[in-house]
């Protein structure tokens, strides 16, 4: 069996555009639903999403079956992180936080088998397909691709360095982290950024609700009387505190009458006498109030 393909990387050495996905649910099925999108990479984050090995590797056997190239992202440049993500078969990977060259090449280490690296060997592992790939541990570097991620103003400095590290292929940048240790987090910029990607504050969010004389309200089973303010449950028990809270009993037209099609009964002129009404009086009283 021969050594399998990285996409990616023959993409980024041809100098093509690629198109990727954030995949961060720490779940093989929503993995398997953003596979067949049409993206060219995906990458599956292990610093700041709970997946672990098994649950990377769950994704990465989903994501075989479409054309699209997954990119592992350790939770730190770590080789034990490293050398467990690739024996698993991930054959790209984006490590995070490098500040400098010495940084770089210990991640460069990390990817490689002795005497080129520190890559510890095991003969069946998914990433040789089970020791059917002949000379895996020679060959694996051919179609290993390594990124390095610049966060802080140290990687920055040293961005130059990074980028030279032979293997490494390319070099990502981490908006957040690199503007938080810039010290412009808080700046106009970066809150223009926000709020043009359509972030809001819980404030605004609560602003931009509804009035709740606009929210639909259910009518009541039976309705009062009595000169006292009751539950505001309904656009009818409202209706009826608003006309016993007026400094005179409401009139023929702000209640029905019994001369009224609608065959409501009056309330009593004793504000504390308690009138009840039918269930279909109720319902014709507030055909109008829908």
């Amino acid at each position: 069996m021969d050594l399998p393909r990285n996409p990616f990387k023959h993409a980024l050495v041809a100098g093509k555009q690629q198109i990727g996905l954030w995949v961060s649910l720490a779940s093989p099925y929503s993995a398997e639903i953003v596979a067949g999108a049409g993206f060219d990479w995906l990458v599956i984050d292990t610093e700041h999403s709970p997946n672990e090995v098994d649950t990377t590797l769950a994704q990465l056997q989903v994501v075989a079956a479409y054309p699209v190239s997954p990119v592992v992202r350790p939770a730190w440049n770590d080789k034990v992180l490293i050398k467990r993500h690739l024996d698993i078969g991930a054959q790209t990977l984006l490590v995070p936080y490098v500040q400098d060259g010495e940084e770089a090449a210990a991640a460069v280490a990390a990817v490689r088998f002795p005497t080129r690296g520190v890559r510890g060997v095991a003969g069946v592992t998914r990433a040789s397909r089970f020791g059917r790939v002949a000379d895996y541990a020679k060959r694996a570097e051919e179609e290993l691709c390594l990124l390095l991620q610049i966060e802080n103003r140290a990687g920055l400095d040293h961005l130059e360095e990074i980028a030279r590290t032979d293997g490494v292929d390319g070099v990502f940048v981490g908006p957040a982290d690199l503007a938080a240790g810039l010290a412009t987090w808080a700046s106009s910029r970066i809150r223009k950024c926000n709020r043009r990607s359509g972030m809001r504050s819980s404030a605004s969010a609560r602003a931009a609700r509804p009035p709740a004389s606009s929210r639909p309200t259910r009518l009541p089973r039976a309705a009062t009387w009595n000169g006292a303010r009751p539950s505001p449950r309904s656009a009818w028990t409202r209706w009826c505190w608003r006309a016993s809270s007026r400094s005179s009993a409401p009139s023929s037209a702000e209640f029905p009458t019994a001369a009224d099609p609608r065959r409501g009964r009056p309330p009593s002129s004793n504000p504390g006498k308690r009138v009840g009404t039918s269930r279909s009086r109720i319902r014709a009283a507030t055909r109008n109030l829908r």
